[in-house]
């Protein structure tokens, strides 16, 4: 029964859909009659008796062996109830901005406590219809709710925040992060520490958009922000999420503006009038005139930005968007402001997993551009939210307690308790298929470069082909893509349940290469590369390379991929993101002045950074390479027809993968 309740539930704190049918039916799925019918009773019905029948309390178990910081429990906890308020506080230029305070229960007078400050674009709160509300108790929702009530209990404030232009707040989006939302968030602080019950010291975090929100907020440099944590949110948005490799990622920026576009028309992004019945929309602000407001609020969230018809007119970093409220897309991502940003002095914890999108490698170098001990980098085998766990032999739901973890960070910065964590190393990771946690000092961890090189007849060796080895050719097919169970679908919530269950399948329709059974296990952790010495018949062309486990028994896993237009193949001097000795890692500049088509037939190597990983492949076990030319289901395809490829492998044209091998 938790089960069925469980996945019949919405979260609109970021966004997850519970299942499948939910999803579907926000992409125009039709349904009988009689079944909407059905379906709306048993809603219904599981969401009384969830509000009735369900305790208030976590799972606190934690398999990797993380628990809750003792110093925690001991000082400032509460017996886990508190008091909501919420209210507009007005800005600089008359917008009101919809805010919550949550307060633990019993704070005496004169007792000061820290806060934590998320704000999103996703609704702070959801607006119940008289049936559900009778059950529903008023606190903060979805997972991002589940980490408030822990702060809470844990002698935190927390104050959720509608940014400027959703949800219940007044004003507009040009676009996201504007420099107008950013200054919001210094004068919600403003006021958070003016406030009796306030010790002075605020920390932010968030998942996903409330992430970069909580990074943004340090581009104020306000005193009082001391620590921050950025979950499962982007560093660099062209060539994380937007444009990874310089393809442009269709189906999130489509899916992702249909999404906002009905969340600023006060409608749920999924089941349709079927969730009507149980949501009327945003919550309104206390008292009468805030729902009164609300009408206006809503008015003002026409003519927000989309995404996806911005996108639609770039193809290199440097382009203007079409409606040119930007420069370009750099202006939206929190590298652009790490000046900015390392000038606050506040600690950060980069915080993904492996399946996180392209934002694992958002977090590394976020961790890396703003190095100093204070700061914390965790890499673990989840999705993105990280709500599941995703190694192929241990799937399922986390159980790690990332509350607890947070805490830990929270607690040294904003209470000066010493938890103890300040002293660990300042990395962790996972490493898959050992299924075992690591820490490191440094990222990444100390490794020996293994190439493994291409050869005829679609073999992998660690010895270089022969002169006389013929190129491969291959007829790009562009109905091939990844389905609906990828790295790239989490990224609107969609729990991954079943990752890439038909990779034996899939592969049949590209170009692989797989090696012979290792005689050892390897460790591959970091960033592996693919040179690729490629001749098209086209002068452009998408390559998507993939590393994959090939178990004895022939089922095949993925394990990471890289992509890369051809025409933004030219890589840049030095690394002005990154120092390169930290990460040396081929870095193209995907700017308009250096983009290089192709000469059709000419072969030229296109080196294609893989998104880093920590994966252990078992002795017997054969790696693999696969390399395609379309993903039908996320990636924009070129317009024309379908090149033919030729994919050379000689001792001068050495097409090979370089693995960061962990001994």
């Amino acid at each position: 029964m938790k089960k069925t309740i469980r996945d019949h539930m919405f979260n609109l704190n970021n966004l997850s859909f519970r299942s499948v049918s939910q999803f579907s039916a926000f992409h125009g799925h039709r349904f009988s009659v009689g079944f909407r019918a059905y379906l709306t009773f048993l809603v219904l019905t599981l969401l009384c008796l969830t509000a009735a029948c369900a305790p208030n309390t976590l799972d606190h178990s934690d398999s990797t062996g993380v628990s809750p910081p003792s110093s925690a429990i001991s000082i400032g906890a509460t017996n886990g109830k508190f008091h909501r308020t919420s209210q507009y506080l007005t800005m600089r230029d008359g917008v009101k901005i919809a805010v919550d305070l949550y307060l633990p229960a019993g704070l005496e007078p004169g007792h000061t406590i820290p806060t934590i400050l998320h704000q999103t674009r996703y609704w702070r709160a959801v607006d119940y219809r008289w049936l559900v509300s009778a059950f529903k108790k008023d606190e903060p929702r979805g997972t991002i709710g589940s980490y408030a009530k822990r702060f809470l209990q844990h002698g935190y404030a927390w104050v959720n925040v509608d940014v400027r232009g959703t949800g219940a707040s007044f004003g507009t989006r040009p676009v996201a992060y504007s420099p107008e939302e950013i200054k919001d968030g210094a004068e919600i602080v403003d006021w958070i520490i003016a406030q009796p019950w306030s010790n002075g010291k605020v920390g932010a975090m968030g998942i996903s958009y409330g992430g970069g929100t909580a990074e943004m907020l340090l581009v104020n440099q306000h005193p009082a922000v001391n620590a921050v944590a950025p979950m499962f949110s982007g560093f660099d948005l062209y060539s994380e999420i937007a444009f990874p490799g310089g393809i442009h990622l269709t189906w999130f920026t489509e899916t992702w503006s249909q999404i906002n576009h009905r969340l600023d028309h006060n409608q749920l992004p999924i089941g349709g009038w079927m969730a009507n019945l149980l949501v009327r929309g945003v919550r309104p602000v206390d008292g009468i005139s805030g729902r009164h407001l609300l009408p206006l609020a809503l008015q003002e969230h026409e003519t927000n930005w989309s995404p996806h018809r911005e996108a639609l007119g770039i193809t290199f970093r440097d382009d203007p968007p079409p409606s040119r409220h930007i420069a370009n897309i750099d202006a939206i991502s929190t590298q652009t402001y790490a000046d900015e940003i390392a000038k606050s002095g506040a600690a950060i914890y980069s915080y993904s997993g492996w399946f996180d999108g392209g934002y694992q490698l958002a977090a590394i170098k976020r961790y890396l551009r703003h190095q100093q001990p204070s700061h914390r980098l965790i890499l673990g085998p989840w999705d993105h939210g990280g709500r599941r766990r995703i190694s192929p032999y241990a799937q399922g739901p986390s159980k790690f307690d990332h509350a607890a973890e947070l805490l830990k960070f929270f607690d040294v910065h904003l209470k000066g308790i010493p938890t103890g964590s300040q002293d660990d190393p300042p990395i962790r990771y996972y490493t898959m298929g050992e299924e075992r946690w690591k820490t490191s000092t440094h990222w990444p961890p100390e490794a020996s470069p293994l190439s493994i090189y291409f050869h005829k007849e679609g073999r992998l060796s660690m010895r270089p082909a022969p002169a006389d080895d013929t190129p491969d050719r291959y007829q790009v097919n562009p109905t091939t893509g990844t389905g609906k169970h990828t790295r790239w679908n989490s990224l609107v919530g969609i729990p991954l349940e079943t990752p890439y269950p038909d990779r034996t399948e899939r592969d049949q329709e590209l170009l692989v290469y797989t090696s012979d059974p290792l005689s050892e296990a390897l460790e591959v952790t970091g960033h592996p590369v693919a040179t690729i010495y490629l001749s098209a018949s086209s002068q452009d062309t998408n390559l998507f390379v993939y590393l994959e486990d090939v178990t004895p028994e022939g089922d095949v896993h993925y394990v990471t991929e890289g992509e890369l237009r051809a025409i933004h193949r030219r890589l840049q001097p030095g690394n002005t993101i990154l120092n390169p000795t930290e990460l040396p890692l081929p870095v193209h500049t995907f700017r308009r002045a250096d983009a290089a088509p192709l000469i059709p037939g000419e072969v030229v190597p296109l080196l294609v950074e893989l998104l880093p990983t920590s994966y252990q492949f078992k002795k017997g076990h054969r790696i693999r390479i696969a390399l395609a030319g379309a993903d039908k289901d996320h990636f924009q395809a070129l317009d024309g027809p379908a090149p033919t490829w030729e994919v050379w492998h000689t001792p001068d044209r050495p097409s090979h993968v370089e693995l960061p091998i962990v001994h």
